[in-house]
């Protein structure tokens, strides 16, 4: 199920175990069970302060990590052309179904690709960004995606990781940080798809799912740090 590159960058040596390698069971499920994961991801909404706060009217976007589009449907109407560069090719075509079925086939490019090695030019984007999946981890972001990132930036422009993990990581690689406050809740269709979930994917806080009776739910009672957060850096002019 992986190709020759996604083996190389995801699965360790030996072939791993996905009960105790969290990053090798969630590329498992992008590519083994993609529309369950889009299940989940479209009921993980962003605080709207992280895609307000995103600059607008950019020429050109690079999305890495762009999954089932979390936030590549946010920034349709925040540049003129998008590519959504993603590795799992059910994931992406879970994309662009949905960017042909929102009439946005044409404005947002989805390819093949991976953090340490983008297939995009030098300068290319006044913004560079992903959304819940860049990590210090080799294979998902590191140093070598980081600066993959911040090659594809043109100077000027902004590299932005939403929602991000180890912070201290990118402050000590010139990395800000924004939070915006308010309550936040895991959205999902229904109060039945919320306990089939959690069930899954949360099974330590499934019986207060099914004891609240409601479709949305804190994200503290599932034991996860809402979205409601970003580090950025705005690269240096030259």
């Amino acid at each position: 199920m992986f190709s020759r590159d996604e083996a190389r960058r995801f699965v360790p040596p030996g072939g791993g175990d996905p009960h105790k390698d969290v990053f090798l069971a969630w590329e498992l499920l992008y590519r083994l069970e993609p529309e369950l994961y889009d299940r989940l991801a479209s009921a993980e909404r962003l605080h709207p302060g992280v895609v307000d706060w995103l600059p607008r009217d950019v020429d050109r976007i690079a999305e890495v990590g762009a999954g089932t589009g979390r936030l590549t449907m946010e920034l349709v109407g925040r540049g003129q052309h998008i590519v959504a560069v993603e590795p799992a090719l059910p994931l992406r075509r879970i994309l662009r179904r949905k960017l042909a079925a929102a009439g946005h086939g044409e404005r947002v490019r989805v390819i093949d690709g991976f953090f340490d090695e983008l297939p995009l030019p030098d300068d290319f984007a006044g913004l560079a960004v992903a959304c819940s999946a860049f990590t210090p981890a080799p294979g998902h972001g590191g140093d070598a995606g980081l600066a993959e990132m911040e090659r594809v930036c043109r100077p000027g422009g902004l590299v932005a990781i939403i929602w991000p993990n180890h912070l201290d990581w990118l402050a000590t690689r010139g990395y800000r940080y924004v939070s915006f406050p308010g309550p936040m809740y895991v959205e999902f269709a229904s109060h039945d798809e919320a306990v089939e979930l959690a069930e899954i994917f949360y099974p330590t806080a499934a019986g207060e799912v099914r004891r609240r009776g409601s479709r949305k739910v804190p994200f503290e009672v599932l034991g996860i740090n809402p979205p409601r957060d970003l580090a950025y850096k705005v690269l240096p002019q030259c």
